[in-house]
């Protein structure tokens, strides 16, 4: 018998369990899934539980509920990864060896990476909502902030879904305008980007709405420290935006594991083939998900449309045939704009977002780059989608796991339009 080993049981992982279990001979393989974590969490949902939109029930549930039976399912960390000998390493000092591994150990917030950001002041008025703990204290604090000056800011690319912290600006700005006390909050987003998002296309469909919206703007904020005293974030050119309730988003790094294996870059992502998603270093090595270096979004999206590939690729390995080239780094994002309003992004690697309609080009019902009531229902009907198709490996009808062919129907719809 031959070993599968799938390590992270987030999003990536549970689908990679999912779509392989039933595609392998259970004569001659095993699947084992390795998370530290019982729990699996919506991670989307936390933009939304700080707003009391969505409850703390809404966004977990037991991981072991979307593990196939047939999976092995193991509940410890694990130490350490040596490729060399194909061995794991798990805390109980009990090893495994595998014949294929998949790594799918996301990323993690990391606020020590800064100076002050994680100090006494932490939950107190400095907060991130990408986490469950973060995003439920930053709930509890907005239920009775009085106002002041809200300040939204990201340390540095790459984080998971670059669109949120734009989302949480959005959303805070609807907030306060049903809570009547708009007009008490001063709102401030500072991004290290040269405009709102990594996209051009989006950054100007984007920066519409922070005007309309009287959302102010700090770009190029390179942050060097968080002045917790004196309620201020300070960049390396000495630029000082002062806060009275600063909510963050630390840098993103990939899991110590990495690190401690040695199988990383600087910030703990694997080295990963953008269009075939075999590790660089190791021919039977893997990964998916927000563990990559890859130049795409580190979304769900982009999960999802990576699993249906290395699925693909993974048997193709197997039975010694050439892996295709085919991931091109596809997304796409629901923004929500507040009001019950939202917007669609979709893009690749080098195809920018368009306008046009979505899944079908001039029939949509979702339409890209404009603000539309469908797009937020389409947004709110995902956590459904997640917990019922995405995460169990079922093909979602429509939606193609790459967006040339999409791409070039939707030029053509605009042509002809």
């Amino acid at each position: 018998m031959k070993n599968l080993i799938i390590l992270g049981a987030g999003t990536a992982g549970t689908m990679m369990a999912n779509h392989l279990e039933p595609k392998l001979s259970k004569n001659d393989w095993v699947i084992t899934i390795i998370d530290q974590y019982k729990t699996h969490y919506y991670q989307p949902g936390f933009l939304f539980l700080p707003f009391d939109i969505y409850t703390t029930k809404q966004v977990k549930k037991k991981g072991s509920k979307f593990i196939p039976k047939n999976v092995n399912y193991i509940n410890t960390k694990v130490d350490l990864i040596i490729p060399e000998e194909n061995k794991i390493q798990l805390e109980n000092n009990k090893e495994l060896t595998y014949d294929l591994l998949i790594v799918a150990t996301g990323t993690k917030i990391a606020p020590g990476e800064i100076e002050g950001m994680d100090g006494p002041m932490w939950y107190k008025n400095i907060f991130d909502f990408y986490t469950y703990e973060g995003a439920k204290a930053l709930r509890n604090k907005l239920r009775d902030w009085e106002g002041g000056k809200l300040v939204i800011h990201i340390t540095e690319m790459p984080i998971k879904c670059p669109v949120a912290p734009l989302e949480f600006a959005f959303l805070a700005d609807s907030y306060f305008k049903s809570k009547g006390m708009r007009d008490k909050v001063d709102i401030t987003y500072v991004t290290p980007l040269s405009g709102a998002f990594t996209k051009p296309k989006a950054t100007k469909a984007l920066h519409y709405l922070l005007e309309e919206k009287n959302i102010k703007e700090v770009t190029d904020f390179n942050i060097e420290r968080v002045d917790y005293e004196n309620n201020k974030i300070i960049d390396y050119a000495d630029t000082e935006v002062a806060y009275d309730l600063l909510v963050t988003v630390p840098t993103n790094m990939g899991d110590q594991l990495i690190e401690r294996s040695g199988m990383g870059d600087d910030l703990n992502f694997v080295p990963t083939n953008k269009a075939t998603l075999q590790t660089r270093d190791y021919e039977n090595i893997f990964a998916i998900g927000d563990t990559t270096n890859l130049p795409a979004s580190k979304a769900g999206s982009v999960a999802h449309f990576e699993a249906e590939i290395l699925a693909d690729n993974i048997l193709r390995y197997i039975n010694g045939e050439e892996l295709k080239e085919e991931f091109d780094g596809h997304a796409n994002c629901f923004i929500e704009t507040g009001n019950g309003k939202a917007l669609l992004i979709d893009f690749n690697y080098t195809q920018e977002p368009v306008e046009g309609s979505f899944p079908f080009p001039g029939i949509g019902p979702l339409s890209l780059l404009k603000e539309s009531r469908i797009n937020h229902m389409g947004k709110m009907a995902f956590r459904w989608i997640y917990w019922n198709m995405l995460i169990k490996g079922i093909h979602i009808p429509f939606v193609s796991a790459t967006m040339s062919e999409k791409g070039k129907k939707i030029k053509e719809s605009q042509t002809l339009n």
